[in-house]
């Protein structure tokens, strides 16, 4: 009897959760989860994690300081409750992201970092556990730098070109997230086209940014990301780590047809490595309006779903 795809996926990919969402995890079992903003505020949202948000505004109560400075520790700590709550559940790694008013502030990153490193380890859960997200800003991408040479492993998010893939694998990042359907969604606004998994500027995106890092025996993880159809996910099939959304996990667990893998180290083809400082960097992205309007349009949706965290709590804890 054939497997379902998801279970012929999980033999050829680390299949991670793109989710807060306590039971999927639990239902669905994937190795890791990752989290941003938007999905921290959701999993809060929910009543897994009303007696948390009820016990963390009790704590903020409790602190003196300024009612804003209180209420962006409180947010702090209620992402990293979530986190914790998937650690509990996942046997690897579950990713927590830097604030997104961060992305174009080294030092401001690594300092949020060593504050949520600590907030883990507070709750019990070790820095091997853990990745920090960072956008993949020329900053979010020095801030890596730094905080991998200290041992803190690091998910560079909102990735959409091979240029932030390049000077992320250089800055010797962990893991990469490239963002399929992101990419997908430009494109068909732009030109107006229907495409295939197999045209997918999303997937073909993935498929060389995979192929540059096995050409050259990187050994920064590829972890495709933000997918808007089960085809997406198959086209990319042999990939490092694929985070998927729990709807779209359950489609390809029903699923028994056959799951072929579409890439393996094996078939990388050569191709010269590449090294970029920031100026040729920031000409990169200059050059490709497509990343450089996703990145900023990602940054200020993770920026606006923390602030609205940052309301609740704040209403909260003057109540």
């Amino acid at each position: 009897m054939m497997t379902s795809k998801l279970e012929q996926l999980r033999a050829m990919t680390t299949v991670v959760a793109d989710t807060g969402d306590i039971e999927a995890v639990a239902r669905l079992k994937p190795v890791d989860c990752t989290t941003n903003p938007t999905i921290v505020l959701k999993a809060l949202g929910t009543e897994a994690f009303a007696e948390t948000f009820k016990a963390e505004i009790a704590w903020g109560k409790a602190q003196g300081g300024s009612g804003e400075a209180v209420t962006a520790i409180v947010a702090d700590r209620l992402a990293v409750s979530v986190g914790a709550a998937l650690a509990k559940i996942v046997p690897g790694r579950v990713s927590t992201e830097v604030d997104a008013d961060l992305s174009f502030d080294t030092k401001g990153s690594i300092a949020k970092a060593h504050e949520i490193i600590a907030g883990y380890k507070e709750r019990g859960i070790e820095r091997d556990r853990i990745l920090i997200k960072l956008a993949s800003t020329w900053e979010g991408i020095r801030a890596a730098e730094v905080l991998q040479s200290e041992g803190i492993d690091c998910n560079l998010t909102l990735l959409f070109s091979k240029a932030q893939a390049i000077a992320c694998a250089e800055a010797k990042a962990f893991l990469i997230s490239p963002f399929v359907g992101r990419i997908l969604d430009w494109y068909k606004k732009s030109t107006g086209e229907t495409y295939t998994a197999e045209t997918d500027p999303g997937v073909l995106s993935v498929r060389s940014i995979y192929n540059y890092y096995k050409a050259n025996d990187i050994k920064t993880i590829v972890m495709g990301a933000s997918f808007r159809n089960a085809g997406e996910i198959e086209a990319l099939a042999g990939c490092d780590r694929l985070t998927i959304s729990p709807a779209l996990l359950d489609e390809l667990d029903a699923d028994q047809g056959a799951l072929q893998q579409m890439l393996s180290p094996e078939k990388a083809t050569p191709e010269p490595r590449v090294s970029l400082d920031e100026k040729a960097f920031r000409w990169a992205m200059n050059e490709d309006a497509m990343a450089t309007e996703k990145l900023a349009e990602g940054i200020r949706a993770f920026a606006k779903d923390l602030g609205t965290l940052r309301g609740m709590v704040a209403k909260a804890l003057a109540a």
